[in-house]
């Protein structure tokens, strides 16, 4: 088994409150759970209108799959008109067996 974690910081201009910023989140995180099956957060930058950072968490059966299945998401995170993508980090962990 293999995690696999992205982080996504984002800029979002054209929020202007943060109404708006929480809209355009919250679709684009709707969109990658349905499409990816996917968990997603937003982790940090909660109280600024223009930025938001979201995690996308899979759990797959080894690295190669989950690294396809996150070169989607990113992509899809990219296309995304109203966000753009100012910096992602993939991290790949393999719990111990028991």
């Amino acid at each position: 088994m293999v995690v696999a974690v992205e982080r996504f910081d984002l800029r979002i201009t054209g929020a202007r409150s943060l109404k708006q910023k929480r809209h355009v989140v919250k679709g684009l995180a709707a969109a990658l759970r349905q499409t990816f099956e996917v968990s997603v957060a937003e982790v940090d930058h909660h109280d600024l209108w223009q930025r938001a950072t979201i995690a996308v968490a899979a759990v797959g059966p080894d690295q190669h799959h989950l690294r396809r299945v996150m070169q989607a998401v990113g992509k899809r995170v990219e296309a995304w008109m109203e966000v753009e993508v100012i910096d992602r980090e993939l991290q790949l962990w393999w719990p111990d067996d028991e």
